[in-house]
């Protein structure tokens, strides 16, 4: 199992795939790093050499992509932002209710969680309606 970037990936799936794992990189900016790299997407991650990893780091740096912990970061910061100024979409992300305008009367349930059964408790100690 290849470790680049302190993440480890997986080493029988192909390049192309295994550099997925690593957050903030999607299909088009894996093809992207391997061409920068000039590493065959096809080659599994398992059979890459030490020099070949190198020149993948090599590539993800040179490249200013905003992995990993830095986009975490980024992307709290802009959730806390977005509280902080209580616009609706804040609001929405605090009530942990869905942001992007979908229906909430039915589904949602996702985001919302498991159904909380509303009923009424009888009081056992009510009189009847018998006199």
């Amino acid at each position: 199992m290849a470790r680049i970037l302190g993440v480890d990936i997986p080493g029988d799936k192909r390049i192309e795939i295994a550099l997925r794992y690593i957050y903030g990189i999607g299909p088009s900016n894996s093809r992207e790093i391997l061409a920068r790299a000039q590493i065959q997407p096809g080659l599994r991650a398992k059979n890459l050499s030490e020099q070949q990893l190198s020149q993948i780091v090599h590539a993800l740096q040179e490249g200013k992509y905003v992995i990993e912990g830095d986009l975490r970061r980024e992307t709290g910061i802009n959730l806390k932002r977005l509280q902080a100024i209580k616009c609706y979409r804040g609001i929405r992300h605090l009530r942990g209710l869905p942001v992007r305008g979908q229906r909430t009367q039915t589904n949602a349930r996702t985001r919302k969680g498991p159904r909380k059964t509303v009923g009424v408790v009888r009081n056992p100690n009510a009189k009847t309606g018998i006199h």
